[in-house]
């Protein structure tokens, strides 16, 4: 086979690939016995025909029409891995000569990934949270431990946002009652925000013995998108207004409350574990964050064809997730409350920030002649050997017959790029005062012996409570 390949406008290429007759004569033979099977020939079983005779009864275009059928697809992918084409999306082939008898000429057309030029990326500013909590924040946390060793006592005044009303609550449509809206003597908190914001604004200022009739909107999700089902019709009896009684602050609820024998200590521990936290949530968002900046970077829109292909494999991806938790993902979109336009939509922005951290990388590996050694390559996979338990030679047998190497290489070049561009930016918080990586890696490796403990409390955090 020859082949060579010429750019064209438009982010193309043309492959030319000539085929001599003896390299798809294996094709045609193929062909012929696939014929065979299916034609009845009287005097022969089924696969048994001879060739001649099954040229002379049908022609001999009949099994070269199928053979280039099938054939040409693989010296078409032989031509794009000798030329090293990075080809995004299906080509246009066209036969030239050859379609009836002789050697077989083609042309194939392909759209190719796109090379793009970034400057800037040298210098990145990337931007992170703040890694060490505030007083106001170590605040915050103290407060809401308080919050669980509050004592509710009843008062005799109107409830005001934070209190607790013990109330009989019915909600209706129509007339009927609706299921998810009524209970008795139920303890709800005014303010929380946890239900209907009409629920909230009714309660507040109510007194025991009140009764109250209002309506609601109700708002909710089906299948399709956020609906307004209509107004719900809500009867409420208040019973109660109790007052949340929080314990003194002092060492004597901290030694209550925690292991630690002063309210100083606690207030280290929860700095301490704080900061351990978001300093092993800072090292994820660099890498996010420095790639979502040189993104930024790149000055052009990218192919459809790429954006579709990184949407496809995301859809195909979470679609193998959620069938392996026995999800569909229709069930999936109506748990999440999305419609398909929004879920898709979504997917689209997603892919084609990809798809743009993707150009971007290249760039900067193309630019500062960053390679992947066989080495490299090695460790990779020696990696996923020892994920899937498979020893390293079946496994990189199976990347080498799949062909899939030269696409491992690339993601590794990528990351590299990536490594490379995290050396070399400055980390910020959001008032952009720079924050020392060394810092935090050793938040992370070691906790603060100054707390007067190396081991995990049950003392809960903003992050504990997040996750």
């Amino acid at each position: 086979m020859k082949s060579t390949v010429e750019p064209l406008e438009g982010n193309k290429v043309r492959l030319s690939i000539e085929v001599d007759e003896t390299e798809l004569e294996p094709a045609v033979e193929a062909a012929f016995k696939r014929i065979a099977q299916e034609v009845r020939l009287p005097g022969f079983r089924p696969g048994k025909a001879p060739r001649k005779l099954l040229e002379a009864r049908l022609g001999p275009g009949v099994a070269r029409e199928e053979a280039l059928r099938e054939a040409v697809p693989g010296f078409y992918a032989d031509a794009i891995t000798t030329h090293e084409v990075d080809a995004i999306a299906s080509p246009e082939i066209d036969i030239t000569e050859g379609a009836e008898t002789g050697p077989v000429t083609f042309e194939a057309i392909v759209e190719i990934r796109p090379t793009v030029e970034i400057s800037g990326y040298e210098s990145l500013q990337v931007e992170i949270a703040a890694p060490t909590p505030t007083d106001d924040e170590i605040d915050e946390q103290i407060e809401r431990m308080r919050e669980q060793y509050a004592e509710l006592v009843t008062v005799d005044r109107p409830a005001a946002d934070g209190d607790i009303v013990v109330i009989d609550i019915e909600g209706s449509r129509d007339g009927e009652p609706l299921e998810g809206f009524s209970a008795t003597a139920y303890g709800f908190e005014v303010g929380a925000g946890s239900a209907i914001p009409e629920i909230d604004e009714n309660l507040r200022g109510a007194s025991a013995g009140d009764s109250l009739s209002f309506s609601g909107d109700d708002h909710t999700h089906d299948e399709d998108d956020e609906v307004d089902h209509g107004p719900i019709d809500f009867t409420v009896e208040v019973h109660e207004v109790q007052e949340k009684n929080l314990p003194d602050l002092d060492d004597a609820w901290a030694a209550e409350a925690s292991e630690f024998a002063t309210l100083d200590e606690l207030r280290a521990d929860l700095r301490e574990r704080m900061a351990r936290s978001r300093a092993a949530q800072a090292q994820s968002a660099i890498r996010e964050n420095t790639a979502a900046a040189v993104s930024a970077l790149v000055d052009a829109e990218p192919p459809e064809a790429l954006v579709s292909g990184e949407m496809q494999d995301r859809i195909q991806n979470m679609a193998m997730r959620l069938q392996a938790q026995g999800i569909q993902l229709d069930q999936f979109l109506q748990m999440t409350g999305q419609s398909q336009e929004t879920f898709v939509e979504g997917l689209r922005e997603t892919a084609h920030q990809a798809v743009l951290v993707d150009l971007a990388l290249r760039a900067v590996a193309e630019a500062e002649s960053i390679e992947v050694t066989d080495a490299d390559l090695e460790a990779e996979l020696a990696d996923v050997a020892e994920q899937v338990g498979e020893p390293i030679e079946r496994v990189r047998s199976q990347f080498e017959s799949g062909g899939q190497l030269p696409a491992v290489r690339s993601d590794l070049r990528k990351q590299k790029a990536l490594d490379w561009l995290i050396e070399r930016a400055e980390i910020v918080d959001p008032e952009g005062n720079s924050i020392d990586r060394d810092e935090l890696d050793a938040m992370v490796a070691e906790p603060d012996s100054s707390s007067g403990d190396t081991s995990p409390t049950d003392t809960p955090t903003e992050e504990d409570d997040e996750q």
